[in-house]
């Protein structure tokens, strides 16, 4: 099985099983035993299909007769699959993209018509590359919308937000390849060491511009095969969560809950800042995640750290008061992640306008467990105001003990005087992501 044919069984699993395309294509690549070059390749073309279904789709049904959705799933996954290389893909030849996608419609498809049309809707694709058909900019949120695959209603909640230009810039950052960042433990290595320990397995790395401790990798094959991933020398973090982690700021000795801890990167960032000296009890909703936690803390060699079951949105007397700093990184739309998992912009919205519900009872909850003269810090990895200012705003007008408080960042980051900060991809160059910064009077 090569690098084509795996991309489009993973893309015909995501449409099928409605999974996230990052967990399916994992499971694929690990199915399809591929080599390095050819998981890179893999990788890229399920994700750029995804990234850019609507424009592709948009290209394909001008030179199909048949519309997309009378098609056969492995086939139109094909098509998409061609013309992604077509128009994406400089070093592949067009022929080897149609010849390519005309044979897996051969091996994989039902009907034995569907390889000829498919060799025929690609080749006048090919045919018309110089002069494709123009996109209307009659209507801004609809040109966006195709242009950068993102659904309507997204784009009109970014360009409300943002304005024209802006938005652009977020939505082709949205379609970017997030760069793999990894933070040092500093409790078992210096940034320096770790350099040389990666580099030495042939990995290339560069410090991050703006944050310590901190390296961009790239070259890493199988990360979690690399000797100092298994010896706990580092930890895959975006940047923005470690900034929430920064707000909090977590000193030695002190009693740290994290209330939606899974997967454990920032009660793992928390532990290293209090130099293994503390409590950091790590909870989640879900059992297993307990164990995933565990795992990441004994690799990372973190002992301090006890992951727990727990529901954010249940009191539990005995934490009233008890906590030093309490951090809750509330469930959310996550639509601030969507460089690594980009199918979670064709999500239906309806579910989603329940959320600042959910996340207002987890933190008003959390709140009740931060002693006097404590912080709490909410944070979200999604772009959305009412799931990010509204409830932070709505927190404090109910809750006069609590003050925003302003945090100190990175110069690079931006202003956080207010206590509030919102980080923006094609701004920072991070995830999407949401701090605010409250401060319990005693």
């Amino acid at each position: 099985m090569d690098a084509r044919e795996t991309a489009l069984l993973a893309l015909n699993d995501c449409q099928r099983q409605g999974g996230w395309s990052d967990a399916i294509l994992k499971k694929r690549l690990s199915a399809a035993g591929l080599d390095s070059r050819d998981g890179a390749l893999a990788t890229q073309l399920c994700f750029g299909v995804v990234q850019n279904r609507m424009l592709l789709d948009f290209y394909l049904s001008h030179f199909s007769n048949l519309p997309l959705k009378r098609m056969e799933g492995k086939v139109v996954e094909a098509l998409r699959l061609g013309c992604y290389q077509m128009l994406f893909l400089d070093k592949i030849p067009h022929s080897a993209a149609v010849n390519s996608s005309v044979e897996l419609t051969r091996k994989h498809c039902k009907n034995p018509r569907a390889a000829g049309m498919v060799n025929g809707i690609l080749r006048n694709l090919e045919r018309s590359l110089d002069h494709l058909p123009t996109i209307s900019k009659t209507d801004p949120m609809s040109y966006f919308s195709t242009l950068y695959s993102h659904p309507d209603w997204l784009v009109k909640e970014f360009l409300t937000a943002l304005g024209s230009e802006e938005t652009a810039k977020l939505l082709a950052a949205n379609n970017s390849q997030a760069p793999i960042t990894a933070m040092v433990n500093t409790t078992k290595t210096s940034a320096e060491a770790l350099v040389a320990s990666l580099e030495g397995e042939g990995v290339t790395t560069q410090p991050h511009p703006w944050l310590t401790d901190c390296l961009i990798l790239s070259k890493t094959g199988n990360l979690e095969r690399l000797k100092a991933f298994c010896a706990g020398l580092l930890y895959i973090q975006d940047p923005a969560s470690k900034l929430a982690v920064l707000a909090l700021d977590p000193q030695p000795g002190m009693r740290v809950l994290d209330c939606c801890a899974a997967p454990g990167g920032k009660s793992f960032a928390a532990a290293i800042q209090m130099e293994g000296q503390g409590e950091i009890i790590s909870c989640d909703l879900h059992p297993h995640k307990k164990k995933l936690i565990q795992a990441g803390a004994d690799r990372l060699g973190l002992s301090h750290i006890t992951p727990m079951t727990a529901d954010g949105k249940v009191f539990r007397p005995e934490w009233e008061n008890a906590f030093d700093r309490v951090l809750v990184d509330a469930p959310c739309s996550g639509l601030g992640v969507i460089r690594k998992k980009p199918d979670i912009r064709y999500k239906d919205p309806e579910p989603l306008k329940d959320l600042p519900k959910v996340q207002r009872a987890i933190l008003d909850n959390a709140a009740r467990y931060v002693r006097p003269g404590g912080v709490l810090v909410y944070s979200t990895c999604t772009l959305l105001r009412r799931e990010n200012e509204d409830v932070a705003l709505a927190f404090l007008a109910e809750h006069p003990d609590f003050k925003a408080e302003g945090f100190r960042l990175p110069e690079y980051v931006g202003d956080a005087r207010e206590g509030m900060l919102t980080l923006w991809p094609h701004r920072q160059g991070t995830d999407g992501f949401f701090i605010s910064k409250l401060h319990k009077e005693g």
